[in-house]
């Protein structure tokens, strides 16, 4: 069959809640029930649709899981299947029925307030427009648009199969049957506001068109504003009837008046009733001085203050010095290229003898080669902390920390060893030739195997001597 014929939208019948609203304090919106005139109503929809339909027709319905809508599409079927007073064409077996939670009513946020606060809510969204005020704890109309769209587009999809009923009904609210609408022929917001809401069980016909296959709306909506034109044109004639039974003409000023009469408009947001949040809030010492600095800043005018800042806490912040660099450029102060480069005698460190662990020339003191190696100390090659501090080798790439009197220790014990003949030419000795194993048993990559004996303990011991008064012993 492919897309339906007809897609019929149907609001729920009477509910208890729509003739008492102050049930939903005390029972959920979803559990509210039909009352018995609504159960009258929902079987007389079943009789109207019988009429509509052809013999050949099949159907699918499609209803809200509140109680109400479900109850309305039981008292439509049981009047569209019923075989009084003639024999129904429609069976119930033959139809489906399937509950779609995105056609459920917009959500009210729980057990609703006591009836004042309701109303004094239903003002203030009439106010801020009925497609975007968003209910406390519950959903506005825009929210019911998103998920009426992912309805939508399940619905189109599924009319491609090409055994789809021939009539499509949805049981559904009245806000729900105007949204639906409202995506279906693309509303503007505007016009959706201005719609009113629908009768109970009112048909809302969508026909499909032979040549284009496009749904035409059969029904011609109500809305407010034609609503005001009636009213008004029915007050105008009561008073021009009047004036005629007077004999007094009418006076064009006194309508501009009415006309001209400025509304007032009522203070939703902020504090209506008086604002008493500052009474026990008292600002923070630093805050207020920090406050009282910017407002200054800005009466005074400084000379440093970026007029984009309008004296906020960045305007505090005193701009850079300038120096001329060699170039005439202006240069930041903290550029190296602006400080002074130390004067270093090439020809005394050609002369001089490379003596320093680091390969430093001997005229700098052992305090600024000292400074440097606090900066970039330098590992052992024989024992690794571990990321453990247990010695193990998988810890060997772990930065090990070192306080200034284990750096002395250790630039003392390198320089003693290079005075008594280690370094030879400026070059440590390999340590390639005489790696070993460390305490557990972890041999670096580039160990040999096949060293002296004899080479390797004199190692070990020098090792171990070296990571005890340095690093201070693990084991």
């Amino acid at each position: 069959m492919g897309r339906p014929r007809l897609i019929i939208l149907i609001r729920h019948a009477q509910s208890e809640g729509n003739k008492n609203r102050e049930i939903h304090q005390t029972i959920p919106d979803h559990r509210v029930k039909l009352t018995p005139e609504g159960w009258q109503q929902a079987r007389d929809a079943g009789r109207r649709l019988r009429s509509m339909l052809r013999p050949d027709d099949t159907l699918q319905f499609y209803t809200s899981p509140y109680r109400r809508t479900r109850e309305t599409t039981e008292g439509i079927l049981e009047t569209l299947t019923s075989d009084d007073p003639d024999p129904s064409p429609f069976k119930r077996v033959n139809m489906k029925v399937y509950e779609e939670p995105r056609l459920r009513e917009q959500d009210f946020g729980n057990f609703q307030p006591c009836s004042a606060e309701m109303e004094r809510m239903w003002q203030e969204r009439a106010d801020y427009g009925h497609f975007f005020y968003r209910i406390p704890n519950g959903e506005s109309a825009a929210d019911a648009y998103d998920r009426v769209s992912g309805f939508n587009e399940s619905l189109w999809r599924q009319f491609g199969d090409d055994d789809f009923p021939s009539v499509c009904v949805l049981v559904t609210h009245g806000l729900m049957s105007r949204v639906f609408l409202m995506k279906w022929y693309h509303f503007s917001v505007e016009y959706f506001e201005d719609l009113r809401n629908v009768n109970h069980c009112e048909f809302l016909i969508m026909e499909k068109q032979k040549d284009s296959g496009k749904y035409d709306l059969q029904n011609k909506l109500r809305t407010w504003s034609e609503l005001r034109r009636e009213r008004a044109a029915i007050k105008a004639k009561e008073e021009d009837k009047e004036l005629t039974d007077v004999g007094k003409e009418k006076d064009p000023n006194k309508l501009e008046r009415q006309n001209s009469t400025p509304i007032a408009p009522r203070k939703w947001g902020g504090c209506p009733q008086g604002c008493n949040h500052g009474k026990n809030f008292k600002i923070r010492r630093d805050l207020a001085e920090l406050r009282q600095h910017d407002e200054n800043s800005a009466k005074n005018g400084f000379t440093h203050v970026v007029p984009e800042v309008n004296g906020t806490i960045a305007s505090r912040r005193a701009p850079a010095k300038k120096v001329q660099g060699p170039n005439n450029s202006e240069d930041d102060s903290d550029d190296p290229r602006s400080r002074p480069t130390p004067h270093i005698d090439v020809t005394k460190a050609q002369e001089e003898v490379v003596s320093s662990p680091d390969g430093t020339p001997s005229f700098i003191t052992i305090e600024d080669r000292l400074r440097n190696s606090l900066k970039t100390p330098l590992k052992s090659s024989f024992l690794h902390t571990g990321r453990d501090f247990g010695g193990t080798y998988s810890g060997h790439a772990s930065e090990e920390e070192f306080s200034e009197n284990d750096a002395r220790e250790r630039l003392a014990a390198k320089v003693a060893r290079v005075r008594n003949g280690e370094r030879t030419n400026g070059r440590e000795p390999s340590t390639t030739r005489h790696a070993h194993a460390n305490r557990l048993g972890d041999a670096p990559n580039n160990s040999d195997q096949g060293s002296d004996g004899d080479n390797e303990a004199e190692d070990l011991d020098k090792a171990e001597k070296e990571d005890r008064s340095i690093r201070g012993s693990v084991y």
